[in-house]
């Protein structure tokens, strides 16, 4: 796990941590290799929410409500080949674009049925808790 990213996400609450059995049950399910650095991350906190940095709040959900929380929001239905992971708290989704093997990060609002609505936020984890952190 990189030190800078356990330095900047110090402040949030923090989970126990995943347990790599969880992390594959998911991977099976969704057909997907999750990035490298997330699950690093998940198996360093399995979720972590709270202020990031002086802006951004941040909500990453536990690897074992990823699938049911994609379903509850009818993910898979709407814009097929993104899987959220988490939020700001509020009204935006933080997902991986699975659609290609590059997988990205994204944000999309909840209500949003169309991918079109969906921004780039990151290329790899890392990236994109050090950009929530500094924005």
């Amino acid at each position: 796990m990189n030190k800078n990213i356990i330095n900047l996400v110090s402040k949030m609450d923090l989970n126990k941590s995943a347990d790599e059995k969880e992390i594959m049950e998911v991977e099976n399910r969704i057909g997907v290799k999750l990035p490298i650095q997330y699950k690093e991350f998940m198996l360093y906190s399995n979720g972590a929410e709270g202020e990031l940095g002086e802006n951004s709040y941040l909500v990453i959900w536990p690897i074992e409500e990823i699938i049911s929380l994609n379903e509850a929001y009818s993910v898979n239905q709407y814009t097929p080949g993104i899987l959220y992971f988490g939020s700001d708290g509020g009204d935006i989704a933080y997902a991986f674009d699975i659609r290609n093997e590059n997988i990205s990060i994204i944000e999309i609002p909840f209500e949003s049925i169309h991918i079109e609505d969906a921004q780039l936020c990151a290329y790899g984890f890392n990236d994109f808790i050090e950009k929530m952190y500094n924005e």
